[in-house]
């Protein structure tokens, strides 16, 4: 069968985004999440669905954690991965997943032959129908998606209703689909969002920006802007206070042109006295308690999702806003 030139471009710009999306975890990040998520694992299935299982950070916090998590089973899949070398190319069509089901000779480790090394037929794709398959077992879904397939990923997990945490571009807040669920309370972010965190990546991955690269102990790692976790868990944070203390005044805040919002540049200077509509930095969503405010909308791209308008500040376009109410000022 000829393989058409659109076809071919597809498969050219899907590989493009996998090589730009290979970017391993680190056992640090993982454990500096998971751990405020505890008792939701007791008895359940994990599936990390996007990791090498002979070397993923999630494996192997999952693996030697099993018995004091309380795991039923752990399920890791990788797409088009038989090399043990951590970055392959991707050009073998069949991928593998390990099933692991605990320590059954009480030595407190993993041993190779405790877990079950098994092919799949196809690629590993999270999207084909073995993978699918394995994803229908899972309780709780737990890795590092592919950013560049954030959209379609999450509206699987959101398809098979499913529980999860995974990382993703801050970005990823202002998608449509996404922003849809956060407004929804279907979604929100993880407990360790922002700072600098670490991701390795092959030796010939090309990082133009000298800050965003390092090299210790001969791997390269690379910082990609700012990253997040994302959950349908829920966790204290969640529920922890922003503490305000500034007042509003029509100076400090002024009202976007066309719409009865103001202006709050920074989070921790959101007025503590304010009933109304309120635009805010999607930093935000970090610190984001939906006992204490609601969302109404996002300013994306100059166009909120759900409305007619332009936030602009006389006739400046004002981007990436978050459009919330202080639910204790409206009591």
């Amino acid at each position: 069968m000829t393989m058409s030139k659109a076809t071919k471009n597809t498969n050219l710009h899907a590989a493009k985004n996998t090589k730009k999306d290979e970017f391993y975890t680190q056992l640090s990040d993982i454990e500096n999440e998971l751990k405020h998520y505890w008792h939701h694992f007791k008895n359940k299935t994990v599936y990390c669905n996007c990791d090498d299982p002979r070397i993923s950070g999630f494996f192997h916090y999952f693996s030697y954690g099993f018995e004091a998590f309380g795991l039923k089973k752990l399920i890791t899949a990788c797409y088009k991965n038989q090399n043990m070398d951590l970055f392959s190319q991707h050009d073998c069509e069949q991928a593998i997943y390990l099933e692991y089901e605990g320590d059954k000779n009480h030595n407190k480790v993993p041993d190779p032959e405790e877990i079950g090394v098994k092919a799949f037929k196809g690629d590993g794709d999270f999207r084909s129908p073995e993978a699918i398959k394995l994803l229908e077992q899972a309780d709780i879904v737990v890795t590092n998606p592919p950013f560049s397939l954030f959209r379609e990923y999450v509206s699987q997990l959101v398809e098979y209703d499913k529980k999860f945490v995974i990382i993703g571009d801050q970005n990823a807040i202002t998608y449509k689909e996404i922003f849809k669920l956060i407004k929804e309370n279907k979604i929100w972010l993880g407990y360790d969002n922002g700072g600098t965190k670490w991701f390795r990546v092959p030796d010939n991955y090309d990082i133009k920006t000298e800050s965003r690269k390092k090299i210790e102990n001969g791997t390269k790692y690379f910082s990609k802007g700012s990253i997040n976790w994302f959950t349908n868990l829920d966790h204290q944070k969640r529920h922890e206070e922003l503490i305000l203390y500034k007042k509003y005044t029509p100076a400090d805040y002024p009202t976007y042109d066309n719409y009865d919002a103001i202006e709050v540049s920074k989070v921790k200077e959101i007025p503590m006295d304010y009933a109304g509509a309120m635009g805010v930095p999607i930093t935000f969503m970090d610190k984001y308690n939906p006992d204490q405010f609601e969302i109404l909308g996002i300013a994306n791209s100059a166009r909120w999702i759900g409305y007619e308008c332009l936030t602009k500040i006389n006739g400046r376009n004002i981007y990436n806003r978050i459009i919330i109410r202080n639910r204790d000022s409206q009591k």
